[in-house]
């Protein structure tokens, strides 16, 4: 995995917070992959791309989002610091939550209580929750509402970057639905058939 820098070359503390990325160990249903950075934003971007999938259903996606970890030096005021995590997390959700009005809220929450789950400190958080409900009609009116769960959000870490990307992990699992493991218990692969 590597970072992206305008310059061409990296710092340290950067390099640093690469290597905590790569080294975070995390649930076997999350597939990261790195992808390109973006290349405005900051002088040091890394971007990961994560799918969550089920090991009990031949491999089937869950849900899938973005984490893009940027560091500016000059420590912009909006983030007050000089790192910043934006991520994105989606997952389609039962038709029946479409008009949930605590839907949002509970979306939220869930980022926060992965992030406190995990001790990290983190300042300047923003972001939204968005619900899309699709429906089909005409040609496609035999195909079924679909609900999907769209959360985008920012913060700026404190403490060990790896760590931040586990508890975004953690976000993604809780919108698969998939159940929470406690510290230090590793999931098993459910049977197959």
């Amino acid at each position: 995995m590597r970072g992206r820098s305008l310059s061409g070359e990296q710092p340290a503390e950067f390099a640093r917070a690469v290597s905590a990325l790569r080294d975070a160990r995390l649930r076997p249903e999350v597939r990261l992959t790195e992808v390109p950075a973006p290349q405005r934003i900051a002088p040091y971007a890394v971007a990961l791309t994560a799918d969550i999938v089920s090991t009990v259903s031949g491999e089937e996606e869950l849900a899938s989002g973005r984490f893009v970890l940027l560091h500016d030096p000059s420590a912009p005021g909006p983030w007050e610091g000089e790192w910043r995590a934006v991520t994105f997390a989606r997952a389609e959700l039962e038709p029946e939550l479409a008009s949930d009005p605590m839907l949002g809220a509970v979306g939220w929450s869930w980022l926060v209580d992965a992030l406190d789950a995990r001790q990290l400190g983190y300042v300047a958080e923003a972001g939204t929750v968005t619900r899309v409900v699709s429906e089909s009609f005409a040609g496609l009116a035999d195909r079924e509402p679909t609900v999907e769960m769209e959360v985008r959000a920012s913060w700026t870490p404190r403490g060990e970057i790896g760590a931040h990307l586990m508890a975004w992990s953690d976000l993604l699992c809780t919108i698969a639905g998939l159940p929470p493991l406690p510290e230090g218990v590793v999931a098993l692969p459910g049977q197959r058939r």
